[in-house]
Order: structure tokens, then C-alpha cells, then sequence
């Protein structure tokens, strides 16, 4: 099992929902980054349950211990390790699905392909253990702060209420007042009742976050393998109950003609203050009117805003019967408990933007290896 993110800024994560504890470990951090203990924990709180009406009722403080890798306040340049007690596990509201496979949930293909499975939860199937990601997440965006660059995702469609997919109609801080992390209030406000409304009826309904980064040098990216998008859309599938992903404008491109969704260049010639190649090529700054390209050309940033979509499936656990199977293939019915999500994409935005910082912060250093 595969449980390292990233190629020089690394995560590596370990721990299921209901054991000790989860946690990590970070690597390639660069040296000299301020550790805003604060705001990682912020980025933890973003994510946990218990935090409203519409999450799991699990109540978990998610508190974050850093064990190694900071001194004094800043990154060492070493690993820092960090870990996440669980203190609020209700391990005896799975009893009865020991022997019983969830519909759409992970337990059969787990089980047939390790012969074993922990049935609290979902294990290392849960999605708790997304914790890990929060944190190397926030420590990436830290790194990223000097440079300029900013992440930003919110929730834009729950069931089929959605808000206009162009983000630059909206005040993106927003997102934050309302627990649903929508950044129309009017909409906001639609979602929170059908989420309720789904959650009184024992079901689940899916949504859709998306998520806008600012201030990305030209340059993030590989050409073959290893495309920006494709990196992007690598991490955020690996999220627990990601269905679907799509950047810049989508599959809504396919409706178009080149000649209509082109971004075309506008040269505009300067120098770089500090940059040694400055000195010996010149350089040029293309800004696009528009950015049907989402940020990223040739499977490389290309300096304008990158935006993708998120598409979330409903959880798969429902606090209804559903008919299944038991280990044995025999027809039964699953009647689950427990504390569960109705809709898990106000809790999916701090992940979404902590595993898009990852990738960003590995591609920016990564970068800085392709030329003397």
C-alpha cells in the first residue's frame, strides 16, 4: 500500500479512524519557514467533525502535536513529524457490519484485496485519515506564503442548487461565514436546508467544491508525465468520495470553437529584479484577456489564475437499510449507526486546498532543478 504524496516536498501518513491516533511525516520542507502553529490548527478545525448542524456528530478537538523537524519557531529542514490522537471513537456502532460489506463503500474491495479489513469506520479507509493531508497541506502553504501564491476553495453546488461557476463574481473570502463555505449567502442558505432536509430523511447528497490558486509563477509543471493538471487532478481524486475532476473551463469547452475559447496573448516585455537569466535573456510576460486554459498550458502554469472543479459523490453510508452482501456472498441487509456526514463537501474544502498547496509547493521546488 502507497501511502507517500509528492516527490520532494513529501507526505507520508499512517493511522485509521478508529485507532490510537494519525498522523505523518513531512519531508523536504524547505529551512527558515515560520510555523504558525495557530493557523495549522485553524486548518485542522476547518476540517473537523462536530463543527455544525450538517457534519458527523463525531467530536474530536483534532489537536496536532509536531514531533520533530521546527525549532524555535521555524522548519529545521528536516523531517517533521506530527500526530493527531483519536479520543472519540464509538468503535461498537460497527459491531454489526463485522461481517457485512457497505454498498459503494470501500469494505468489499478492500477485503478481497488484502483478506482483511478493519470494519470500525472504514479503517484506513475513512476519511479521517485525510488529517494528515491538513497538515502537511497548512505546512505547505506556509512555504508558500512568501511567494505570493494563495489557495482558495469553496463549496459551489450541493445536489443541483450551484452558483455561477465563474468565481471572479463572487468574494471568495465569504466562504467562510457560512458552514456550508459557500460564497453566496442566498445559495448558502438553499444548500444548509436541503442538506438538513436529506440528513432528517436517513440519506446523503453529493456536491461540488472548487478551487482557485492566485499568484502561480510561470513554469509549475512537467510536459510528459507529470502535467500540472494531471498532478492536480491525481491529488484531489485521491480524496476520499472524489467522483470527478475538471480545470479551466472543463467539459464545457466542448460545446466551443477554438476561435472562441483560444486565451490570446498580449506581450508585454520586462526584466525581473534578482533573477540571474534576466541578465543574460530577456524577458516576456504574457497576460490573456481571457482563461478558458484554467492556468495551465501544456500541462505548465502559465502565470494566470488556475481553477479547477471537484466533483463529490454522496457518502456512502446512509442511516437507512440497505440490501448487500455478507463476506460469504450471501444476500443480506445492512442497517448502519453511527455518526455520518450528509454531505461532505463543506468539510472536503481545507483538503482540497491543502493537497492543491502540496502539489504546488513540490512542483516550485522541483522547479528550481531545470536550469543553472
Amino acid at each position: 500500500m502507497r501511502n507517500v504524496f509528492g516527490n520532494i516536498f513529501t507526505l507520508t501518513t499512517f493511522g485509521e479512524s478508529h485507532g490510537e491516533a494519525v498522523g505523518g511525516v513531512v519531508d523536504g520542507m524547505p529551512a527558515g519557514i515560520n510555523v504558525d502553529m495557530d493557523f495549522i490548527q485553524h486548518e485542522l478545525d476547518r476540517r473537523k467533525p462536530g463543527q455544525s448542524r450538517i457534519t458527523t456528530q463525531r467530536n474530536e478537538a483534532d489537536r496536532v502535536q509536531l514531533l520533530s523537524g521546527v525549532f524555535e519557531g521555524k522548519t529545521t529542514g528536516t523531517p517533521i513529524g506530527f500526530v493527531v490522537k483519536n479520543t472519540n471513537q464509538h468503535s461498537n456502532d460497527y459491531d454489526n457490519m463485522r461481517q457485512l460489506f457497505r454498498p459503494s463503500h470501500a469494505d468489499y474491495t478492500y477485503y478481497n484485496k488484502y483478506g482483511v479489513r478493519d470494519h470500525r469506520g472504514g479503517g484506513r479507509s475513512s476519511a479521517r485519515v485525510t488529517i494528515s493531508r491538513c497538515v502537511g497541506g497548512a505546512l505547505a502553504k506556509l512555504a508558500l506564503r512568501p511567494l505570493g501564491i494563495s489557495i482558495q476553495a469553496y463549496v459551489s453546488q450541493v445536489g443541483n442548487i450551484a452558483i455561477d461557476r465563474d468565481y471572479r463574481r463572487y468574494d471568495l473570502a465569504k466562504a467562510e461565514d457560512n458552514i456550508v463555505r459557500c460564497p453566496d449567502p442566498a445559495k448558502a442558505k438553499e444548500m444548509e436546508e436541503l442538506i438538513m432536509k436529506v440528513k432528517a430523511e436517513g440519506d446523503t447528497i453529493g456536491g461540488v467544491v472548487t478551487c482557485v490558486i492566485k499568484g502561480c509563477p510561470v513554469g509549475l509543471g512537467e510536459p510528459e508525465f507529470d502535467k500540472l493538471h494531471a498532478q492536480l487532478g491525481a491529488a484531489m481524486l485521491g480524496i476520499n468520495a472524489v467522483k470527478g475532476f475538471e480545470y479551466g473551463d472543463g467539459f464545457d469547452i466542448v460545446e466551443h470553437r477554438g476561435s472562441e475559447v483560444n486565451d490570446i496573448f498580449l506581450p508585454e516585455s520586462h526584466q525581473q529584479d534578482g533573477d540571474t537569466n534576466a541578465k543574460q535573456l530577456e524577458k516576456h510576460a504574457a497576460n490573456t484577456p481571457t482563461n478558458h486554459s484554467g492556468g495551465i498550458q501544456g500541462g505548465i502554469s502559465n502565470g494566470q489564475d488556475i481553477y479547477f472543479r471537484v466533483a463529490f459523490k454522496p457518502v456512502a453510508t446512509l442511516l437507512r437499510p440497505q440490501p448487500t452482501i455478507d463476506i460469504n456472498g450471501n444476500a443480506t441487509t445492512i442497517d448502519a449507526r453511527g455518526r455520518h456526514d450528509p454531505c461532505v463537501t463543506p468539510r472536503a474544502v481545507p483538503i482540497v486546498e491543502d493537497m492543491a498547496a502540496m502539489v504546488i509547493l513540490d512542483n516550485w521546488l522541483l522547479n528550481k532543478t531545470v536550469r543553472m
